[in-house]
């Protein structure tokens, strides 16, 4: 098994900490040995990096990802194998 860094960079005052410490939980939970990571971005980013491959974003996708698509990045990256972009996303939630 090959490991596994991520590094997902998200804005701080957009809110998104929450997205990334539910997606951290649910990496630690089936992966638990990966190392997940945050840091602080710039307005509007959430960007997923495995293993230094920006695999995820927001700024591109206007989304977040499914957590399906994200687990089956890791489970290709800790095989060894390629890692793909992800190019589905899920709409942020809109409060009116």
């Amino acid at each position: 098994m090959a490991a596994v860094t991520i590094v997902v960079e998200y804005c701080k005052h957009c809110g998104f900490e929450s997205h990334y410490l539910e997606l951290e939980s649910a990496v630690k939970e089936e992966f638990p040995d990966v190392v997940i990571e945050s840091r602080c971005g710039e307005t509007g980013t959430f960007e997923i990096k495995i293993n230094g491959q920006i695999v995820f974003s927001k700024l591109e996708l206007g989304g977040f990802p499914y957590e399906k698509d994200l687990m089956e990045a890791i489970k290709r990256a800790s095989n060894g194998e390629p890692v793909e972009r992800i190019t589905n996303s899920r709409a942020p939630c809109v409060i009116l």
